[in-house]
This record gives structure tokens, sequence and C-alpha cells, in this order.
């Protein structure tokens, strides 16, 4: 029998073909939900030409004998390959960096001081700037917060991010036993936001509201809701950086 010149399986190819196209509308779907979340310079088309890419690596990676679903597995990749172009589009200038660090550090040096998270006036003070322009801050950064922590937890090929433990996404067994501590320390932490920011991240999170929708929801702003869930990313976000979550 002639060797395949290829070096692929056709078997194994026509599958990961048929994994594409069953799974074509999580594309739209993820890519639908995270419009709010991006600026509106970055087009749709752009977000779905990387959430391609995020499926075809999915299917490429995908190892069902890891017991994980694949709709599962693809997600985390869709939304990664998203934010990672969203990176290489320079999203953010180098100020709103430096602003968003020092928001981090701020909190941080609070927080240590005072033994509890800090409530916004004391972050505000501390930043001596007025509350108005500390929330109008926060509206700034908010995207580069989310970016953040969509970043992977590690080297991984399942692509698992911080912001995958705050959904109830049914992960396997293995999974849940690997990452049992890590999840117990983020629900720790989370009881340390405020009600308000508790709030948004159940809604967003495990609701899967839009941020309109838990304006209404709470008998806020849009924006006031922004401004909640950048704080509430950037506390959880300090966490890491500190090493309390390993």
């Amino acid at each position: 029998m002639m060797n395949n010149p290829y070096g692929v399986n056709p078997s194994s190819h026509n599958d990961k073909n048929e994994l594409v196209k069953a799974n074509m509308p999580l594309v739209r779907l993820v890519v639908e939900r995270m419009k709010p979340q991006v600026p509106g310079f970055v087009s749709r088309d752009d977000m779905i030409s990387a959430a391609m890419v995020g499926l075809m690596d999915a299917a490429s990676r995908f190892d069902p004998s890891r017991g994980v679903l694949f709709k599962t597995f693809a997600e985390r990749r869709i939304r990664g390959a998203i934010y990672d172009e969203i990176r290489k589009m320079d999203w953010f200038s180098r100020s709103l960096r430096e602003k968003q660090g020092r928001i981090g550090k701020t909190i941080s040096d609070l927080e240590q001081r005072l033994g509890r998270a800090p409530e916004e006036d004391e972050v505000a003070a501390e930043l001596d700037v007025s509350l108005d322009d500390y929330q109008h801050l926060l509206g700034q950064v908010c995207h580069l917060g989310c970016v953040s922590l969509h970043e992977a937890l590690d080297d991984r090929d399942d692509g698992r991010n911080f912001l995958d433990l705050l959904q109830d996404d049914s992960p396997s067994v293995d999974e849940r036993i690997e990452e049992h501590e890590l999840a117990q320390e983020l629900a720790r932490q989370l009881e340390k936001l405020t009600e308000k920011e508790r709030m948004v991240i159940s809604l967003y999170y495990y609701e899967e509201l839009s941020q309109k929708e838990i304006a209404e929801v709470m008998q806020l702003t849009e924006g006031r809701i922004s401004q909640l869930h950048s704080q509430a990313l950037v506390k959880l976000k300090v966490k890491l950086q500190r090493g309390a979550i390993k």
C-alpha cells in the first residue's frame, strides 16, 4: 500500500471537518455574546474570523477521552482566539494600561492596609481624584480588565481561563478535582466583593444577562454596571497578581 505523502489520517481529518461544520452556529453565538464587551472599532467580521480560527484549533486539539464536551472545549478556544486577536490589534494604548495598573495597585495597597476590600470612595481618595473621575476611569479600562482575565490560567491544551471558573459549564470530574482548590479560593475572594459587584458578576457570568439587562434588574445605568463590572474584575485580578490564587 502506498504511504500517505501528507501524513494525514483521512478519517481523522474528516472528523475534524464535521466538528467544525456542526459547530458553526457556536461561532456566531459566542461573537454575539462578546460583542458588547469590545470597542466599536472591532468589527463583527473581525471577531467571526478570529472565532473561526479558534473553532478549527479546537477541532484539531480536541481529545474526547478527556470527558469534556466538544462544545465546552470549543467555546473556550473561540473566546480565547477572539481576545488574542484583539490584543494583536493593540486594543488599548499604553496610557490606559498604566491607568489600569495604577487602579489595581491602589486597590491592592488599600486592601492590605484596611484588611478588607476598599470602597470606591476610598480608592478615589487614594488616587487623589473625585469619585466621578474614578468611575469614569473604570469605564475607560473596563474592557482591559476583561481581556486580562480571559488569558489562560496556564499552558494546558484545554484553554481554561480564570473567568471559566465563574461560569457553570459543567466541567469533567478530572477538571473538578484539578481545579477544586482554585475554585474554592475564587469563591472566597468573590465573597469579599461588595454586594453590587457580586450581583453584577453573578448576573453576567451565571445568569448570562447582558449589561443592559443587568442595568434594568438593578435599576442602575448601563454605564454604572460597566464600572462595577470593571472594578470587580480588577479586584479579582489583584488576587491573582498577589498570588492569593495559586
